[in-house]
């Protein structure tokens, strides 16, 4: 026997968990505390599953909860639209949710390109980027807080969460300088790399451990004077002269030109990779599906 469900249950959850807590909610919808209380245990029972964690102090989602406030937004917020629309409001087409968690070492250049082409299916979309350690974005994956997650890494096999790796693309990396700083450095690329100012990825890094092997082999040693996370913050650094650094050579053209930046030289002996990292073995989200086309044919093509 089917479960027809309590859409008044399911909208005071939805208030509780929008407004941050039962007061401030039943202080909205106008009703008592106990009685929004007594509608959220009801929707608990009928689902069969804790929605908050009552053991603290603080009323916080469980893992179910996480999921069904998810549904929940886009049920009301289709509400709200078919009553704009019956009242006259311009009848624009609902927005596709896409929620993306971006790995905080990807250069925000390359983020941006493979990014682009969601903007551009048919059909409007609404992105929702995060961007976090790989650690804590594949928690939201598991949670289906995340509806693909951009990283430099594949989801290892002894991960527990249930994904699937879609490999996006691969290139070498190029190495760029603020125009004063080329000028005085010294010798053929790589060697002039050797006592140079040089702002590093850090070493716990796929980029950062291949890279560190690469100098050892080109028996080169830069002068590492930051180690930087933020990719952005790099390229600041590196526009002010503070060293040289290096990034994915899809984007050097536009580095090159944003930032005033020189290349030093370039190398495919040092690889960057780009996943998609996605609960859904056959792609289907058209935005997905468009952003690891796009990153396919076009963007790693070469």
């Amino acid at each position: 026997m089917n479960k027809w469900l309590n859409y008044h249950h399911l909208h005071y959850f939805w208030m509780t968990v929008k407004e941050g807590g039962i007061q401030p909610a039943a202080k909205q919808l106008r009703l008592s505390h106990p009685t929004v209380s007594v509608q959220l245990k009801q929707l608990e029972e009928a689902l069969g599953e804790p929605l908050f964690d009552r053991s603290r102090r603080r009323l916080e989602l469980t893992e179910i909860g996480k999921v069904a406030f998810k549904y929940a937004d886009e049920i009301f917020s289709l509400g709200r639209e078919m009553v704009d629309v019956i009242e006259g409001a311009p009848a624009a087409g609902r927005a596709v949710r896409l929620a993306v968690g971006v790995t905080d070492v990807i250069p925000k250049l390359v983020v941006r390109r493979l990014l682009d082409p969601a903007l551009h299916v048919p059909g409007p979309v609404r992105l929702l980027v995060q961007e976090e350690a790989h650690e804590r974005l594949l928690g939201a994956l598991a949670t289906h807080d995340l509806d693909v997650l951009i990283s430099d890494q594949p989801l290892p096999g002894s991960s527990g969460v249930r994904a699937f790796n879609h490999l996006l693309g691969q290139c070498g990396v190029t190495f760029l300088a603020a125009p004063g700083l080329k000028k005085r450095l010294k010798g053929p690329f790589p060697a002039c790399l050797h006592d140079a100012p040089f702002i590093a990825p850090l070493p716990t890094t796929a980029l950062g451990r291949n890279l560190n092997q690469w100098f050892q082999a080109q028996e080169v040693s830069p002068n590492l004077v930051a180690e930087v996370a933020d990719s952005a913050l790099v390229k600041v650094l590196a526009q002010d002269g503070v060293g040289a650094f290096c990034l994915p050579s899809v984007v050097e053209e536009e580095a090159r030109r944003r930032y005033q930046l020189r290349v030093l030289g370039r190398t495919d002996e040092v690889t960057e990779r780009f996943y998609a990292i996605s609960p859904e073995r056959k792609l289907k989200n058209p935005a997905v599906v468009a952003i690891c086309d796009a990153a396919r044919d076009e963007i790693f093509s070469s």
